[in-house]
């Protein structure tokens, strides 16, 4: 007896053993669906065929073409050519454990985030798409879209005729002869994300990212730098900008001295800009100061004219791209390549759509009436203007101001300008 006891006790000790290293095994195993789970395969998200992309997107494919634009900022067309150019960098590879999310996906997702600024979390719930994914998909297509579209749509011209093109049209357009492009300064507007220090603060202690631009006669966007720290002063990022490097090393085939049209004086090609901006012979700036001769109120009002291009440009960008309408949710290195996407999807959009600018965001200007409807960038709540910075002038550039203000007083001068003017 005894010793049946002792045996059937050692089998029952050793068949508690196995099932507790049974139960041990499963709950280990149980531990690691779970954390799979959570990590890839939460059941909201799992259900990948009930998403805004899968679902919504193709009805309006087949029955709303104007709601597919409106979601996506871009029509049918012009996002089937972005998605056959950009496919390649943001093709992604199947693994064992997850299908890869397609380009279209990934395209259609990066392009309602531009257009909107909605958070990851609400964009989590339309694409059925972790906010942790989305938050690397969005920097890697705005990669994606830059490297493939900059060579073509953003860049300065590379010859003195191409120069010249530039220049006919703002002669046509706004009446501003010799000029190579409107060149302005915006901070844009971002949420201080940990461990970043006081180094993006601005000197209104807005956390900010500045970008400078110029701007030809048709809003698209020639030139950007962007990524300069709010704190960095005004003056600094200009004497660091490598445009005015360029511009000073004569490294861009730009023309020489050419006759004002039905003029024989001279001028040198310029480009134009606000306060902000030094005086160079080859920048225009207005006339400081507030009681000016009546000379002087016009040749501030074409200038202003003539640059208030790259006003509307930041405006049109502003209004196409809405994550710009509040500070960006994002970590500064991500904030350029969002900014530096939308130049390059804002250049795409103005070469590839003949559709009219956006008149709510445009300074209107009825010449023959004399009536203006101002810009209205000013409410644009993602912008700062760049603090105008006092400096001095060479002689050489205010003569070079001051003949284009005798040109505009008489060879160069338009019936309505004394009368706009007195509107400034």
């Amino acid at each position: 007896m005894d010793m049946g006891s002792k045996e059937d006790g050692a089998n029952i000790v050793e068949a508690l053993i196995a099932c507790y290293e049974a139960y041990k095994y499963m709950e280990e195993r149980d531990k690691r669906e779970n954390k799979r789970r959570r990590e890839w395969v939460r059941p909201l998200l799992r259900r990948k065929s009930k998403n805004v992309f899968n679902n919504l997107l193709k009805e309006m494919c087949l029955e709303d073409s104007h709601a597919f634009q409106e979601f996506h900022r871009m029509s049918r067309e012009n996002f089937t050519e972005l998605l056959r150019l950009v496919s390649p960098r943001i093709k992604r590879q199947d693994t064992k454990l997850r299908e890869s999310i397609s380009p279209a996906q990934r395209l259609s997702l990066t392009l309602r985030y531009l257009a909107t600024g909605e958070s990851r979390r609400s964009l989590e719930f339309q694409y059925r798409i972790s906010h942790s994914l989305i938050s690397s998909i969005i920097p890697e297509v705005c990669d994606a879209l830059y490297a493939t579209l900059k060579e073509t749509y953003l860049k300065l011209p590379t010859s003195s005729s191409e120069w010249q093109e530039v220049a006919s049209t703002f002669s046509t357009a706004w009446n501003f002869p010799n000029c190579l492009g409107a060149l302005d300064g915006k901070r844009f507007l971002a949420i201080k994300s940990s461990n970043s220090g006081s180094e993006y603060y601005d000197y209104k202690s807005h956390h900010s990212v500045i970008m400078l631009a110029l701007v030809d006669a048709e809003y698209k966007f020639l030139y950007v730098d962007v990524g300069a720290q709010g704190r960095a002063s005004d003056a600094t990022m200009w004497e660091k900008c490598n445009l005015r490097k360029y511009l000073e090393e004569k490294k861009l085939e730009v023309p020489g001295d050419a006759s004002l049209p039905n003029s024989d004086l001279q001028s040198p090609y310029v480009i134009v800009g606000d306060d902000w901006f030094p005086l160079k012979t080859y920048l225009m700036k207005p006339y400081p100061g507030k009681n000016l001769t009546a000379d002087r109120r016009i040749f501030n009002y074409r200038l202003s004219r003539a640059r208030r291009v790259s006003e509307n440009a930041f405006g049109i960008l502003a209004a196409k791209f809405r994550v710009f309408q509040q500070p960006i949710n994002s970590k500064p290195e991500f904030v350029n390549k969002i900014i530096f996407a939308a130049v390059v999807l804002h250049n795409f959009l103005r070469a590839n759509c003949k559709a009219p600018l956006p008149s709510e965001i445009m300074g209107r200007e009825d010449t023959e009436n004399g009536i203006i409807i101002p810009a209205r960038l000013q409410e644009v709540g993602g912008f700062e203007r760049l603090q105008a910075v006092g400096r001095g002038h060479a002689n050489e550039a205010k003569t070079v101001r001051n003949n284009f203000k005798n040109y505009f007083m008489t060879n160069g001068k338009v019936a309505w300008q004394e009368r706009m003017a007195l509107l400034h």
